[in-house]
């Protein structure tokens, strides 16, 4: 069986090294880490991951390999992947990567199927694109299945809908649900990583720029707040009016996204869904507007339109293409309309991730012990669990925080006393 397809396997030194500095920023999956070798609760697993190929998602699956089980990784992004930390999990981890940046719809989709090759009891994604394939086209694999964990909020959709038509055939754990992975992954690993994509890709300043982004679900919360706080007059657009609502109360304008195009210097997406800027929205932007997206797949942005319409097109900068439209306007898309933050630069920073993974190292683990009690269905990993990677977290930053008196737990928990 073939144990890697990376770029070039020269690259594995430089990869090493970006994966030590990662982990010197982890110091919560350091923990987990340490106590995995020691216990091996993951002997005799087989793990297939499909998460993006980053120097944190490295120390992810070495963490998974000293917990005892064998590891298999492909990239869940086309645009994603870190070709020396490919490489170096290949060659100096000794683990199955199969990544190459930039790979077409083939590649991509062999990559997913070598790493199913390996019969995993236990798979980790990040799009849902691994279960999906199990159930599509490898049902036969199905019942070697312990379950799955999934990292974001567009796989958590896929799976609920696939649970709610009664489709899935194994549990899985909606990482993406914890407290300690979206209240501060999708927040503050987005808000920054993306913030940094757009400004590598274009080297803007976005002081006084109109920055509108599409959503306000925790990912948007994030961009929005950091785009804020580097100047740029931010407007929200939404179909939710309780989200709408919230960000009004945030201080943020918000209009209907028609009317938003039609004056916004730099467009983000980040809703999870599909041609929320559709053909009609592309004819009608302003002349010389930056596009970007930074929801899970390039699907929120009609690229497939502007293809077709394109009057022109060349590459200005890494990730920028400039596209002249029939009508003479121009549109700056960035990152392919895949995720900005991965495609033009290097994600969430390692710090943020650190509680994402101690979370998908701990959902593994989870799982293990409660192999054959689960029904198929998703399920987010217990409240204490999450309470731990907080708790390890705080520790970490050096941060202490009070713990409840007996009366106070007492008081909490009865009916009795009143006014």
């Amino acid at each position: 069986m073939t144990n890697y397809d990376v770029k070039d396997i020269k690259l594995a030194d430089k990869g090493k090294l970006k994966i030590e500095w990662a982990m010197q920023q982890m110091r919560v999956l350091r923990l987990i880490s340490e106590r995995f070798e020691k216990e091996k609760p993951l002997k005799g697993l087989t793990i297939g991951a499909c998460l993006h190929v980053t120097s944190e998602t490295a120390n992810l699956v070495i963490a998974l390999k000293k917990g005892g089980a064998k590891v298999a990784l492909c990239a869940s992004n086309p645009l994603s992947t870190q070709d020396e930390v490919a490489s170096s999990l290949a060659i100096n981890y000794d683990i199955p990567t199969f990544a190459i940046r930039g790979e077409d719809n083939t590649t991509y989709y062999k990559h997913l199927n070598q790493v199913l090759d390996f019969h995993p009891q236990i798979t980790m994604d990040d799009g849902a694109d691994l279960v999906t394939l199990l159930h599509k086209d490898r049902k036969n694999q199905n019942k070697e299945i312990i379950g799955s964990s999934e990292e974001t909020t567009t796989g958590v959709i896929r799976l609920k809908a696939m649970e709610k038509d009664k489709k899935l055939e194994f549990p899985v754990i909606a990482v993406n649900d914890s407290d300690t992975k979206h209240m501060f992954d999708n927040r503050y690993g987005t808000g920054q990583s993306s913030i940094d994509g757009i400004i590598r890709a274009t080297n803007m300043l976005l002081a006084g720029k109109t920055f509108v982004v599409v959503g306000y679900g925790w990912c948007a919360r994030g961009v929005a707040s950091r785009a804020k706080g580097m100047g740029a007059n931010v407007i929200v657009t939404e179909v939710d009016p309780v989200k709408a609502l919230e960000a009004v109360m945030d201080g943020f304008r918000v209009m209907k996204l028609s009317s938003a195009l039609k004056i916004a210097d730099i467009i983000i997406t980040a809703t999870g869904n599909k041609h929320v800027i559709n053909s009609s929205q592309i004819e009608n932007m302003r002349d010389g507007v930056v596009l970007s997206n930074t929801g899970h797949f390039d699907v929120e942005i009609d690229v497939a339109y502007m293809e077709k319409i394109k009057k022109s097109k060349r590459t200005m900068r890494n990730n920028l293409e400039e596209y002249v439209l029939p009508n003479g306007r121009k549109i700056y898309l960035l990152a392919q309309g895949r995720l900005v933050n991965l495609g033009a630069a290097e994600g969430h920073p390692a710090e943020v991730m650190d509680m994402s993974f101690a979370n998908q190292a701990l959902a593994a683990e989870w799982l293990v012990k409660n192999k054959g009690k689960l029904k198929n269905k998703v399920y987010v990993l217990p409240k204490k669990l999450d309470q731990t990677i907080a708790m390890l977290k705080l520790k970490a930053m050096g941060v202490s925080i009070d713990r409840l008196t007996g009366e106070q737990k007492k008081y909490l928990s009865s009916w009795q006393e009143g006014t």
